[in-house]
């Protein structure tokens, strides 16, 4: 048990990882899968019990050796909105940002590079700056700087997340292959109905406490029975919640919310899009899919007015061209949104109800203090993603899961005309998935509402999408 009462499970844990062993820590969102991890990885000092490694045949006794962590906000370092706001979209002067291939390091060429590289594509990253990468050729740079270091333990985070579906297939491969080299791998899964076959053996997180580890097929076995047993009220709740939240009665648009006339974005001599024609009609609900670095997230940067670049395009949002007089905050304010990079950047540690309120006004920080009413709304979005309990917890205290429904939470509660939602379930367990989903399309079902969704799992999309993009990467 940890010294710190604030890192401590809710029991003593006992737990043992036998060599050979693949394993996979899976549980609810907030029920202590990260707080595991870092026990598992003697992160913090001991007031009783005890932790034992055997890291034979490795020649290093030091965990911080053996043992090497993927977490969700590893993937840029130490992030801050300036990264969001600034570097991500409006960077300028790109000599001045390393590239891919200066963060890899000097690797050797040997047979796990040749694969790692190949794997993840990462020859067609090397030159590139490393602000300019998506969020899923993030992931990929990040698992392969660090698979390249060759731990004796690998724990990775959600490794499928951001992932398009090609990727994930062939990562699942890579890795049962690196098991069978003797390395052995621990996932931490939030999707807990999405469990690899090479895992060996699963341990259960609930409530803070550790409930069990038991094989793969037992798990399959008590999973099944765990979803055909459990009514989950929360998510019918959830969708009643929807239609009390008070409303905008009538929409100021008219028939087109969003034009793009040949559209090029380019970064250096990289064309991330190039002579997109896209029109985008009040009510209707998209879904955006291509694999990694095709473009999904640049193209919404340019409807979220976050893309300088877009200033030199053929736009028009809401029935206006754009550069003809309104601000940015003009745009945002028909807008809720949420993306993997606003979360990575999102180092604000206010009460988690502050940072709901903080999309009223979509401020990063909380700087307008809202009124009585609009914070009785801001409950009511938090009680409808099932996140009431947390209003007065710190942000950067609650898990990465907790935090992607606070800021879902913040992109609704507005009642924006446009919901843009990149990638809005990553990290959520498969409950909390089960109700986003169902919380979208009740939205959704309000007259006027348009959405814009991004995924690379098909099964993530509402049943409400009745329209399709798919985008091509440009080479």
């Amino acid at each position: 048990m940890p010294r710190i009462p604030e890192v401590r499970m809710a029991e003593p844990t006992s737990l043992e990882i036998r060599k050979g062993e693949q394993v996979a820590i899976v549980g609810e969102n907030g029920a202590g899968k990260s707080m595991l991890v870092d026990l598992i990885m003697g992160k913090y000092p001991l007031q009783q019990g005890s932790l034992e490694y055997d890291f034979s045949p490795s020649p290093w006794k030091e965990a911080y050796k053996n043992i090497k962590h993927i977490s969700f906000r590893d993937t840029f370092g130490s992030s801050d909105t300036n990264y969001y706001y600034q570097q991500r979209w409006n960077s300028t002067d790109l000599e001045e940002v390393p590239l891919v291939k200066d963060l890899l390091g000097n690797y050797e060429e040997h047979d796990l590079q040749r694969q790692l590289f190949e794997l993840f594509h990462v020859d067609e990253m090397l030159d590139k700056p490393i602000i300019l990468l998506s969020s899923g050729e993030m992931r990929k740079f990040q698992l392969t700087k660090m698979l390249l270091t060759q731990p004796r333990i690998l724990i990775l985070d959600n490794p499928y997340i951001g992932l398009d579906a090609a990727t994930r297939d062939l990562l699942t491969d890579l890795l049962e292959h690196l098991a069978e080299q003797g390395i052995q791998l621990i996932l931490v899964m939030s999707m807990m109905d999405s469990v690899p076959d090479f895992i060996t053996h699963v341990v259960t997180v609930k409530d803070m406490k550790v409930a069990g580890k038991m094989t793969l097929a037992e798990y399959n076995q008590w999973f099944k029975q765990e979803l055909d047993n459990r009514v989950d009220d929360s998510i019918q709740y959830a969708s009643t919640m929807v239609l009390a939240v008070p409303r905008n009665l009538h929409s100021p648009f008219k028939k087109e919310i969003v034009r793009l006339n040949k559209v090029s974005i380019r970064y250096g001599t990289r064309t991330i899009l190039k002579d997109l024609d896209w029109v985008v009609r009040k009510g209707e609900k998209w879904a955006l899919s291509g694999e990694n670095g095709c473009g999904k997230s640049t193209l919404l940067s340019i409807i979220c007015a976050d893309n300088p670049q877009s200033y030199a395009c053929d736009v028009s949002l809401f029935g206006q061209k754009r550069g003809t007089g309104e601000s940015i905050w003009d745009i945002k304010k028909h807008i809720g949104y949420v993306s993997p990079e606003m979360h990575r950047a999102y180092s604000k540690n206010l009460p988690a109800i502050d940072i709901v309120a903080s999309g009223l006004h979509d401020s990063i920080g909380l700087y307008v203090r809202p009124k009585p009413e609009q914070r009785e709304i801001c409950l009511q979005w938090m009680e409808t993603f099932g996140i009431a309990h947390l209003a007065d917890r710190l942000f950067l205290r609650i898990s990465d899961g907790e935090q992607r429904l606070v800021l879902l939470a913040r992109a609704f509660v507005k009642d924006p005309e446009l919901l843009i939602l990149d990638e809005p379930l990553h990290g959520l367990d498969t409950f909390n998935r089960r109700k986003v989903k169902r919380i979208i399309d009740a939205f959704c079902a309000r007259p006027d509402k348009t959405l814009m969704m991004v995924s690379h799992f098909e099964s993530e999309f509402p049943s409400c999408i009745d329209h399709r993009l798919r985008l091509k990467k440009n080479i």
